[in-house]
């Protein structure tokens, strides 16, 4: 008998021994049942030597399942970690696409707007001459202001704020190009009540910024503003923003009161004022005006619906012609106020005169009538009224709704245009 068979005869010997063991094998006692149990001691038999040979076969065996088991192991390792690593590859790929980053032209709009519009912006310098009270008595001193403006037709035509030329009171005007070339401006009409102001300077093939239509404005929807904010060093700045608000109204502390404004928060700074305000389309929907200095993203831009008679009329004509009702008036709160009079009107403004053959008096309109609405526009004060005149020219008809005694009336008033003496 050879070695593998004697050893294949003890491996038999000893799962035997085991199993009588096994079975003979009791508990001594089982003290619930009263029942006494003899436990017979299993008789082991010691295992015979196994030989040199088999030990060294089972030394190679160990060790080529060793090898085998290593290698598959290892194959298992890389082959789980290839798969986790597809795995996590095919995530990331799908988690890049599922991000969606949509770059539509409707996100780059501003720089579409400034390739087309920048070169109608100009810069404007103004030199005022002012006089002020010194320990040695009334002195003169020049000084500068700078804002912007943006040309409206090809011959020179610039429209700009009346704040910019010093309401009226400047010495020189000088116009900057985009080509870095100036020129000097001429005022040909200004008006501090609405902070408005046309320059012609005497050059013609001008690049003209498009006009939009302000009353077509909706809050929310995005603007570019662009202009020379604090120096010409920074000239035609873009910037963006939205519309955040419409009809809006700011007082000055000279008492002036401009409405309606477009409110935006596209960053509006001193050098701005003057400059046109875009929509998307490149189009110019209002004149950037004022910027409150007691808080950020507060700029505001006259509606460029207000400009438009006024500078088509100036176009045409060369200067701007305003109609005119031929009245003396107040506000109703002024007069209110200085009177010691309550009156049954709320707001509006009261006549104190009609001129002798004005448009007025030939309406009908008589002394402590008070004017309350113009074509259904509601008017609050002086300040609507002259407002609301610019939008009609010489010979148009409107309806003035007043108040005579409590009861409310409409009269139809043919506006003519304003006389040199009035």
């Amino acid at each position: 008998m050879d070695d593998n068979e004697k050893l294949n005869d003890n491996f038999i010997n000893n799962e035997m021994q085991q199993e009588n063991y096994s079975n003979e094998n009791t508990l001594n006692e089982d003290t619930s049942n009263g029942i006494n149990f003899v436990m017979k001691e299993p008789e082991i038999k010691k295992p015979k030597k196994r030989g040199r040979k088999s030990a060294i076969s089972y030394i190679a065996v160990a060790l080529v399942a060793a090898i085998i088991g290593g290698l598959s192991g290892s194959y298992i390792a890389t082959s789980k970690l290839n798969t986790f690593a597809e795995e996590q590859k095919e995530k990331s790929t799908i988690s890049a696409q599922e991000v969606n980053i949509n770059l539509t032209d409707d996100v780059y709009f501003a720089v579409a707007v400034a390739e087309k519009s920048q070169k109608t912006v100009v810069g404007i310098t103004t030199e005022v001459e002012q006089q002020i009270n010194t320990f040695w008595g009334p002195q003169t001193r020049n000084s500068q202001h700078m804002g912007s403006g943006f040309i409206v037709d090809s011959n020179g035509y610039i429209v700009t704020n009346s704040h910019v030329i010093g309401d009226g009171l400047y010495k020189s005007i000088t116009v900057s190009l985009i080509d870095g070339s100036t020129e000097v401006g001429e005022v040909l009409w200004y008006d501090t009540t609405l902070d408005l102001a046309i320059v012609k300077i005497n050059k013609t093939g001008l690049p003209a910024a498009e006009l939009g239509d302000s009353d077509e404005l909706k809050v929310g929807e995005p603007v570019v503003a662009i202009g020379n904010p604090m120096t010409l060093d920074l000239e035609r700045t873009v910037t963006q923003g939205i519309i955040s608000g419409l009809n809006r109204s700011i007082a000055f502390e000279n008492g002036t009161v401009i409405e309606p404004l477009i409110q935006t928060d596209a960053s509006i700074n001193s050098g701005n004022s003057g400059g046109p305000l875009f929509n998307a389309k490149g189009h110019v929907i209002g004149i950037n005006t004022a910027k409150m200095t007691s808080a950020e993203g507060l700029g505001f831009s006259i509606p460029i619906n207000t400009a438009k008679p006024i500078i088509e009329q100036i176009i045409k004509g060369g200067t701007f012609k305003s109609v005119y009702v031929g009245i003396n008036g107040m506000d109703v709160e002024t007069y209110e106020m200085g009177y010691g009079i309550d009156l049954i009107a709320d707001y509006g403004v009261i006549i104190i005169e009609t001129f002798k053959d004005s448009p007025a008096s030939e309406a009908g309109i008589q002394p402590n009538d008070v004017v309350i609405a113009i074509d259904g526009k509601k008017i609050e004060d002086m300040s609507d009224l002259k407002r609301k005149l610019y939008e009609y020219k010489d010979g148009d008809k409107s309806e003035f709704t007043i108040l005579r005694n409590g009861e409310e009336l409409k009269l139809t008033v043919t506006l003519k245009a304003k006389p040199d003496t009035f």
